[in-house]
């Protein structure tokens, strides 16, 4: 109950008090919680491993390789685009790899090479492989994370993740 003489509850503090007192421990919440979150591991301080994903020479124009990556549950998609694309390696800078976890809500995404874009099937956000993953419809938020490739003595590898993969605070599990 209130005193409506001072703005006194029966508690003895005032609301300026009372509102000082929620800021006050908002804040030091707010800190316990920042400290927390940057004792996780951020995605660049895990190492992630190499993997061959095929020869160069067997890889032509149009094909579409699906592989695991960084890990068993994280699939992925290898494309040889007829062009160059951002992010692309070898022959035109045509090959590249992303994720296929959409990034709205995770549902694997599928190739369609008619409209030569990552189409989540779930509620249809569309990645344009050519613009680094970059959505272009959809409800997800941001575009794809890309798979580092390196051809190295004619062989296409995996080498790393540019962007977090979805639902994980690192790439590596």
């Amino acid at each position: 109950m209130k005193d409506n003489n001072n703005g006194d509850d029966k508690t003895g503090f005032s609301r300026r008090q009372m509102l000082s007192f929620s800021l006050a421990a908002g804040v030091a919440a707010g800190t316990g919680v920042a400290s927390e979150a940057n004792s996780e591991p951020s995605p660049s301080d895990t190492k992630v491993p190499e993997l061959e994903i095929g020869k160069l020479d067997e890889i032509k124009p149009g094909a579409v390789v699906e592989f695991d990556y960084p890990d068993d549950d994280s699939p992925a998609i290898l494309l040889r685009l007829n062009g160059p694309a951002e992010g692309g390696v070898g022959p035109d800078q045509s090959i590249v790899a992303f994720s296929r976890l959409c990034t709205h809500k995770g549902c694997p995404l599928d190739w369609n090479a008619e409209q030569k874009m990552l189409i989540c099937p779930c509620h249809w956000s569309s990645f344009d492989p050519a613009l680094k993953g970059r959505m272009i419809i959809g409800q997800a938020s941001q575009g794809l994370p890309q798979i580092t490739l390196r051809i190295s003595e004619g062989n296409i590898r995996a080498v790393g993740v540019e962007g977090l993969i979805y639902g994980r605070y690192t790439n590596i599990l």
